[in-house]
């Protein structure tokens, strides 16, 4: 595979348990995370879980599952970027 092609999308499923546990599945990579955000890449698309004191508390890259704990507010999915798109790209796109 190349360096700028996207890695293929694996099966991807979200568990919520009282908005205080999330287990997802399918998750190619984490790309960051602060205690109110976790960005998630699926292949063709990202995800951002948005909440208070959220942790990641497991993550498998040969699996694609993503453990979370803290206080869920939202799952936002869009559409993902390349990694090798410059600043400037990504501000005027």
């Amino acid at each position: 595979m190349q360096k700028n092609e996207q890695k293929p999308a694996k099966p991807h499923n979200i568990a919520l348990e009282e908005r205080k546990i999330l287990k997802a599945t399918g998750i190619l990579d984490v790309e960051g995370f602060d205690d109110t955000k976790i960005h998630a890449m699926l292949g063709e698309a990202s995800l951002t879980i948005g909440g208070k004191n959220l942790k990641v508390i497991a993550f498998s890259s040969e699996s694609g599952e993503l453990l979370v704990e803290g206080e869920v507010d939202s799952l936002e999915y869009s559409a993902a970027f390349s990694r090798k798109a410059g600043f400037f790209k990504k501000v005027f796109r």
